[in-house]
């Protein structure tokens, strides 16, 4: 099936046939599977399994493995999305931002926008205090013209995997 408006881009899917998607997909769910256990599962052998995945590290799809932690179990009680408002938005100054917040540890997610804000960030901290400390940091950064904050009260869809079911037959 695939969604309508959604099209193939050359170079990025017409490259990967059934099996190279039920790799990805298999190991999206479960970046701890084991090589015989996904050949199995995507109806190949080990050994042209192991290849193809190798592939696929190679050439960039999988980008690496981790593990998803519960941040609340680990003590980070606070999530907020801050929508970051630039006075410039000349290019040098836009990859000054971006550096800016790669080195800042709350910030876990940093997207550039269209429109009216021009960067929204996810935040993760142990409390407010310190979340309210970062954000006396990040007004005072170069640039910034204005933050406007968004305490997540409840997530009612987590889902950080790719929907490559939408790619699949049937």
């Amino acid at each position: 099936m695939q969604w309508p408006g959604c099209r193939d881009l050359d170079g990025v899917t017409k490259s990967l046939d059934q099996i190279d998607l039920k790799i990805l997909s298999e190991i999206q769910a479960d970046g701890r599977i084991t090589n015989v256990e996904l050949a199995k599962r995507v109806g190949i052998s080990p050994p042209p399994c192991l290849r193809r995945v190798r592939t696929l590290e190679e050439e960039g799809y999988i980008q690496g493995y981790r593990g998803l932690l519960d941040p609340q179990r680990l003590g980070f009680e606070v999530t907020v999305f801050a929508s970051v408002h630039l006075s410039s938005q000349a290019d040098a100054d836009l990859r000054a931002f971006e550096e800016f917040v790669r080195g800042e540890p709350l910030v876990r997610e940093c997207w550039m926008l269209s429109g009216e804000v021009d960067f929204i960030l996810k935040c993760v901290a142990p409390d407010m205090a310190t979340f309210q400390d970062f954000v006396a940091h990040l007004t005072a950064a170069p640039h910034v013209r204005n933050v406007r904050t968004s305490l997540v009260l409840h997530s009612s869809k987590y889902a950080p995997a790719v929907p490559l079911e939408l790619k699949m037959p049937g």
